[in-house]
């Protein structure tokens, strides 16, 4: 086979179907007979200039997705393939990789580079190819090294950096790779291919470089060579340089003082005179000062010291000079920049950059920006009057409501006047302002309200005509109404003020939402969303016939969403994307009156809702799906008992749902539904609790599913067993063990990685909301059947609450299920408790809490426990 793997590489790539089919099964039959022989003859392939590019090509990538892949249970999988795979084996295999770096040909020498760091990233953790790095080094230090190997050299460093952690590294072997990296950066003595690597491959390496960076002369030397390159003849290397010193900007931000004069004037050169992605990279290295400094101050915010938090003020020294240049950049916006949501230019930078100055020292900016806002924002040059109130949205957000509610009241009628410009740019960036206004500024109960009985019929007949504006101007418009809505959301006495407005709002949206000169999804779907929110925040009674006549109208645009003529598969996802849309908003109307006496709106019409989104369902869509099991929830929890008619023809695709491992958000959306369906069914579930249990244990035994759906499941054996009261007691033998493992693997869960942490507490939130729920659901009958399991349960409460890093919802499930075990299993529990003093802490931990809901759950546990301990 080693001999023909050339064929067969050229022939897995061969234009002809049938020639492509056998060569891949080839390749798969020689994988799977002999793996360790398969992967070697791939990197002597790599390796071997004599062979085609594209046999090399093809070789190097299998390789390299033999090592890695992006799913964590398929990555585990190939580590332990890897691991045992003959050592003897590997040998060969990492030399004839590091033999590539000196290849003639760029391609293979960079897929070497990829593959020598995948391999980095399984051994060096283990402590496995210390000699990597002095390798790779030798490489830069021999006498006569090309160019080529040398560059191929910095970005395998490079690479390797960026698999592997810090920790993984001696100190001595961090400063050979950053001595060696600084020097590749040297102008004088290399080509700009080898600086370009060096800079990248600094860039990898800085998070190593904790140490180099706290000491004094070793941090100047380095910063000193940035800054050199930062002003090198090459863009791309200027760029790069850039690139780390906004990483050095986040990951040093406390050493950078002595150095904060040399990166103004560099960056200030750069935004103003060097090419576009050099220059973003200057603003960004503000807009990353402005992050670090934002998150120190929220740091601080609670605790006493608040005002001297900031020791450095990097951006309050540099304001003076900082905001200018930036205002600068609002004027060079590009000509159809409006079109396209996603574009990212100066303007766009700088307008950015200056939102977060705003935030960062507050008031401190409004009388920087405003001169510029008002000497530009009335001229004939569209551009001066757009960046003027792209300027005066920006700092929005930030300075206090003392500071601008002025300037909102003098400024806004001018902005409702500007919605008729002639430009479609500064329409939309003033329909954008209007929109911050309203979700920053606008709060009816304020004492100097900035949206009035008097200002509002303005303010909503521009919008209403607005709305009508191109389809750019029209979505700005949209998020406008939807932060106005929103503001009246608390307002009790003035929520009434919209009322009136609501059937034009409720018009204009669907008329949006139905536009033909627009193919922009991106404006149905806000048309849509404003929709739901205008309902979710509308005040009932006044409103419910209306939001009943709107259910009726959607339910209606549901139907016809059946009738569309499917030829292409992107008629299909036009299709799916306007069910999924219409299922939010039917999902925002139930849930909307079913908590009002409109509620027999609802069961009116509980019949026709669930024969439509049956056949939404057949329609097989992933992201139907979803808002449509959504909406289901709602209607389950709306319709109550009545809502048992519908499961016999509903179960076949909530069972679909439970199965679909690969969409994992259906998955877990449809858990979320059982909960709902257990709360509204209560027994009558009962005739469907075998399937879905068998499905949620499937679930739970599934490595491919996605992990963040197991911690509802566990609360969802809580939502079946309070159903299903003593019925539960089949499930137990499996419910209960799966509980147990679950409650072991948390105390084995990396909590120094942040994700990690994050699982940790959905999962033991999980699990302590399912022992709620079963405890509850036996309190009346055959509570003696989990006696066995209380004190493996109070062990784990135990080792929860010594536990610092739970987050508050644990902390209240972990009190909650104690105080469910004293309550179910009564005196059967007393020389527990008595021998678990642990409870005793934990509860008088929780009554120093701020929190009236986990003292008011404290309080009744409590008493449960004593009522137990007296017994």
């Amino acid at each position: 086979m080693a001999m023909e793997i050339t064929e067969v590489l050229l022939a897995a790539q061969s234009p002809d179907g049938q020639t492509r089919t056998v060569a891949e099964g080839n390749l798969k039959q020689f994988q799977e007979q002999n793996l360790p022989y398969y992967l070697l003859s791939l990197s002597v392939e790599l390796s071997n200039d004599h062979k085609p590019p594209e046999s090399r090509r093809l070789a190097g990538l299998i390789l390299k997705n033999s090592l890695d892949a992006k799913d964590s249970v398929r990555k585990e999988e190939l580590t332990q393939q890897w691991v045992s795979v003959d050592p003897m084996i590997k040998v060969q295999i990492k030399e004839s990789l590091l033999r590539t770096l000196g290849s003639s040909v760029s391609e293979a020498r960079h897929t070497s580079s990829q593959a020598i760091a995948k391999v980095a990233s399984i051994e060096i953790p283990r402590r496995e190819w210390q000699e990597l790095i002095a390798k790779l080094l030798n490489n830069m230090t021999q006498q006569d090294a090309p160019a080529s190997l040398k560059q191929a050299t910095l970005e395998t460093l490079g690479y390797v950096c960026e698999e592997i952690s810090p920790q993984d590294l001696e100190q001595d072997q961090v400063n050979a790779v950053l001595t060696a990296v600084v020097q590749g950066m040297n102008q004088m003595e290399h080509s700009p291919e080898v600086r370009l690597a060096a800079v990248r491959a600094l860039y990898n390496a800085l998070d190593f470089a904790q140490t180099n960076f706290e000491n004094e002369l070793e941090r100047n030397f380095i910063m000193k060579v940035v800054c050199e390159t930062a002003i090198s003849k090459e863009m791309e290397i200027r760029q790069a340089a850039y690139e780390c010193l906004v990483s050095i900007a986040s990951t040093y931000y406390e050493l950078l003082e002595p150095y904060m004069q040399t990166l103004f004037n560099l960056t200030a050169s750069a935004v103003r005179g060097d090419e576009e992605p050099v220059a973003l990279q200057a603003i960004e290295f503000w807009s990353t000062i402005c992050d670090e400094e934002i998150e120190i101050q929220e740091e601080y915010e609670g605790s006493d010291d608040g005002s001297s938090s900031l020791q450095f003020r990097f951006i309050e020294k540099a304001l003076p000079s900082l905001v200018p240049m930036l205002l600068e950049t609002l004027l060079k916006q590009e000509e159809d920049q409006d079109q396209d949501d996603g574009v990212w230019n100066l303007s766009m930078a700088g307008g950015t950059c200056l939102g977060l100055i705003a935030r960062t020292v507050g008031d401190a900016v409004v009388p920087l920006v405003m001169p510029f806002v008002e000497a530009n924002i009335t001229k004939s040059d569209w551009r001066s009057r757009e960046a003027a109130t792209f300027a005066f949205g920006s700092i929005l957000e930030g300075p206090s409501f003392e500071k601008l509610a002025p300037l909102v009241h003098a400024g806004l009628d001018f902005l409702l006047n500007a919605m008729k410009d002639q430009n479609s740019h500064v329409k939309d960036t003033t329909a954008w302002t209007l929109g911050r206004i309203f979700e920053l500024l606008h709060s009816p109960t304020s004492a100097h309200p900035v949206i009035t009985s008097a200002n509002l019929p303005r303010i909503m007949s521009v919008l209403l005509e607005s709305i009508r504006d191109v389809p750019n101007v029209a979505e700005k418009v949209c998020g406008a109404i939807y932060s106005l809505a929103q503001g009246y959301e608390y307002a009790e006495s003035s929520s009434s003020l919209l009322t009136p407005y609501l059937g034009d709002i409720i018009s204009a949206l669907l008329s949006a939402a139905d536009r033909a000169d627009s193919d922009n999804s991106r404006l149905r779907a806000s048309a849509y969303e404003t929709l739901n929110e205008v309902v979710r925040c509308s005040s009932i009674p006044e409103t419910s016939n209306m939001i009943a006549q709107l259910l009726h109208e959607i339910l209606n645009r549901l139907s016809q969403t059946l009738d569309i003529q499917i030829i292409s598969s992107d008629d299909r996802e036009k299709q799916s994307d306007l069910q999924a849309l219409l299922c939010g908003v039917i999902q925002v109307i139930v849930q909307k009156l079913s908590n009002s006496d409109a509620k027999a709106v609802i069961v009116q019409s509980a019949d026709q809702m669930m024969i439509l989104f049956l056949k939404v369902f057949a329609c097989r869509s992933s992201t139907v799906h979803e808002e449509a099991m959504l909406a289901i929830g709602a209607l389950a929890y709306a319709t109550g008992a009545e809502f048992a008619k519908y499961m016999s023809e509903f179960y076949k695709y909530l069972e679909m749902g439970l199965q679909n491992f690969e969409e994992y958000q259906v998955c877990s959306i449809s858990v979320g539904v059982i909960g709902d369906i257990c709360r509204a069914l209560d027994e009558k579930v009962l005739p469907f609790c075998d399937g879905i249990m068998s499905a949620l244990l499937k679930d739970l035994s599934n490595s491919l599913l996605h992990r963040s759906v197991k911690p509802p499941i566990f609360s969802c054996f809580g939502d079946i067993a309070l159903a299903i009261g003593e019925h539960f007691e089949k499930y137990v033998p499996y419910a209960i063990p799966m509980l147990q493992g679950a409650a072991e693997l948390c105390s084995r869960l990396d909590i120094s990685d942040e994700d990690m942490l994050d699982y940790g507490n959905q999962l033991r939130r999980g699990i302590f909301e399912a022992w709620s729920g079963i405890l509850q659901g036996f309190k009346s009958a055959k509570a003696e059947l989990l006696m066995p399991y209380a004190s493996h349960l109070l062990q784990f409460t135990e080792a929860v609450f010594r536990d610092k890093s739970r987050d508050d919802g644990v902390t209240k499930a972990a009190v909650a299920v104690m105080g469910d075990l004293a309550d179910t299993l009564g005196p059967n529990t007393k020389v527990l408790f008595k021998d678990c003093t642990f409870h005793v802490d934990f509860l008088g931990e929780c009554f120093q809490s701020n929190d009236d809901q986990l003292k008011e759950t404290a309080t009744w546990t409590q008493g449960m426990i004593k009522r137990v301990l007296v017994s």
